[in-house]
C-alpha cells in the first residue's frame, strides 16, 4: 500500500490556499520545482489527476479534495501536538490532568489548584472522577497526569511523591462511652456500626492500619458517600466513623462530635503523589506538588492531639 508523507498534505494545502505555484512554495519553504514534483510523486502513485493545473486558479478532483478533507483534519492535531511537546520540554506549561482516590481531599485539594493556577495560567488543569475507574492505571497509560493516592502500587512507569502526613481519628458522639477515652484500641469497636465511604476495605486506613492486624471486625458496616452525612449519624449516635483529622476538626470544634487517637501512638497515613516517571522532573508539575505541601502546611495542619 502507497504511503504519502505530511509534505504531500502540506503541499495540497499550500495550493489551494494560494492557488499560486509560486506563493505555495514560498508558504511551505521550498521550491516551485519541489511543489512540483511531490505532486507529480502524488499522482503517479496513486494513478489518477488530483490537481487541474492548467488553468487558474488551481482546482481539484474528487481525489484530491478527499485528500485536502484528511489534510484539514490531521495536521493541526500534528500542528497542537508539536506545539504541545515543545512547551513540555521547557516546562512552563502543560496538561496536568488530576484524579483523586480520596473522597475528602477535595477539602485541601481545591484551595491549592486556586493557589496553583495563579502562579501557573498556562497549564491546563482539570479534575477527573477517581471513584468509577481505576486512577493510577489510567495514569500509567497516559489518560491522566497526577493521581493524589494514599495507596502506592507497583508499576515501574510511575513514581510517587510525598505530599504530607495526616492523623486518621475516630469520630463518636459527644454522649458516646468511647469519648472519654484517651484513645481507643481495635477491641472498642467490636460492637460498633462501622460508617465508611463505599472504597475497597484496602484503601480504608482503619482496616489498613488498625483493624486489619488486630483481625478484629466491627459489628456492623455501613456506608455514605457525603461526608455531612457520615457526621450527622455519628452526632446522633447512630455510628462510629475515622476521617482524616483535618475533615474532622471542624466538626469537633463546633462540638457536634468528639476524636479520638487510633491506639496510643496513633495512625498516621502519608498522601502521596502518584506521577508517570517522564512527568516528574517537569518545573510545572514539581511546583504543583510543592504548593500542594505548602497549602496543606498552611490551612489544614494543627498541633496534633492526643
Amino acid at each position: 500500500m502507497f504511503k504519502f508523507d505530511i509534505k504531500h498534505l502540506l503541499t495540497l494545502q499550500a495550493l489551494r490556499d494560494t492557488n499560486r505555484l509560486t506563493d505555495a512554495a514560498e508558504k511551505i519553504f521550498v521550491t516551485p520545482s519541489a511543489i512540483s514534483h511531490q505532486l507529480r510523486e502524488l499522482e503517479d502513485r496513486f494513478g489518477c489527476v488530483l490537481v487541474y493545473r492548467r488553468q487558474q486558479p488551481y482546482s481539484f478532483t474528487s481525489a484530491g479534495y478527499r485528500l485536502l478533507e484528511l489534510a484539514d483534519e490531521i495536521l493541526p492535531k500534528i500542528q497542537d501536538a508539536n506545539a504541545e511537546v515543545l512547551r513540555l520540554a521547557k516546562g512552563n506549561s502543560g496538561r496536568l490532568h488530576i484524579a483523586i482516590e480520596c473522597h475528602s481531599c477535595y477539602d485541601w485539594l481545591l484551595p491549592t489548584l486556586d493557589q496553583y493556577q495563579r502562579s501557573w495560567p498556562d497549564v491546563d488543569v482539570d479534575i477527573a472522577g477517581g471513584f468509577g475507574f481505576q486512577p493510577q492505571a489510567a495514569l500509567a497509560r497516559g489518560e491522566l497526569d497526577l493521581v493524589i493516592t494514599a495507596d502506592p502500587i507497583e508499576d515501574q512507569r510511575l513514581a510517587y511523591v510525598p505530599l504530607f502526613k495526616y492523623e486518621s481519628r475516630l469520630a463518636v458522639s459527644t454522649q458516646h462511652v468511647l469519648a472519654k477515652q484517651k484513645y481507643v484500641q481495635p477491641e472498642d469497636l467490636l460492637k460498633e456500626m462501622l460508617i465508611t465511604y463505599p472504597v475497597e476495605r484496602s484503601r480504608l486506613d482503619v482496616f489498613k492500619w488498625f483493624l486489619d492486624d488486630a483481625n478484629v471486625e466491627p459489628e456492623k458496616v455501613r456506608t455514605a458517600e457525603i461526608t455531612s452525612l457520615m457526621i450527622q449519624r455519628v452526632a446522633s449516635g447512630r455510628g462510629v466513623t475515622c476521617l482524616p483529622d483535618w475533615v474532622l476538626r471542624t466538626y469537633e470544634e463546633d462540638g457536634y462530635i468528639v476524636t479520638k487517637r487510633l491506639g496510643k501512638k496513633g495512625v498516621f497515613p502519608r498522601m502521596l503523589a502518584a506521577i508517570r516517571r517522564d512527568y516528574k522532573e517537569l518545573p510545572f508539575v514539581q511546583e504543583f506538588c510543592e504548593t500542594a505541601k505548602r497549602s496543606f502546611q498552611r490551612d489544614f495542619t494543627t498541633t496534633r492531639r492526643t
